[in-house]
């Protein structure tokens, strides 16, 4: 009987682990700072669609995103479509994919990254709270609040091939949000790099 508690325990666990935000549930506010040194909060944009994206550059799924255009040019869709776009960056400071606020900057110019915010998260605190473990990792956020998809950008777990040939997940979420439908997908595991958090 102790084994089956136990293992129980251990079920419970891994899972509290895996998923550290619930579908369905209001998204854990957050406050953060962009890299023009502007405060972030994730309530002030209650009553719109929030994508959140879980950034490092240096991250070959990420770069080949980046590289090929494909993220941009969903980044410039949505947000024209008054999507609020928060892209997290949670590398710390020791690490060589670090960007400073201007270096941050600089990428986002020559990238020609179109989001609403870039969060330098290096202490983790956002990538922890919602359990961000791959760049890219991606959650959307519906008007109201609620999560309503967490996991990876698409179907494609590779860096390479063209990404806009693959089923983008955060797209079709946002399209049934925006359509007043409910999410058909709301979770799927995330691929890309592990988060380079301090601790």
């Amino acid at each position: 009987m102790m084994k089956k508690v136990l293992a129980l325990f251990t079920t419970l666990a891994l899972a509290a682990s895996t998923f550290a935000v619930e579908i369905g549930k209001p998204a854990p506010d957050f406050t953060g700072t962009d890299i023009t040194g502007k405060t972030v909060k994730l309530s002030d944009y209650r009553g719109k669609i929030v994508v959140i994206e879980s950034y490092n550059s240096d991250c070959p799924f990420c770069h080949h995103h980046y590289q090929t255009g494909a993220m941009q040019e969903l980044q410039r869709d949505l947000t024209a479509r008054q999507v609020v776009w928060l892209l997290v960056d949670s590398v710390n400071p020791k690490n060589f994919s670090y960007r400073t606020p201007a270096q941050a900057r600089a990428e986002l110019a020559a990238e020609k990254i179109d989001v609403t915010a870039w969060i330098d998260d290096h202490t983790g605190d956002i990538g922890h709270l919602y359990g961000m473990k791959t760049t890219p990792h991606m959650f959307v956020i519906a008007a109201d609040g609620t999560l309503v998809y967490a996991g990876a950008i698409d179907d494609r777990p590779s860096p390479g091939g063209d990404p806009r040939k693959a089923k983008n997940y955060v797209r079709a979420a946002v399209a049934e949000l925006l359509a007043g439908r409910p999410v058909t997908v709301a979770r799927t595991k995330p691929y890309g790099c592990g988060v380079h958090y301090a601790n």
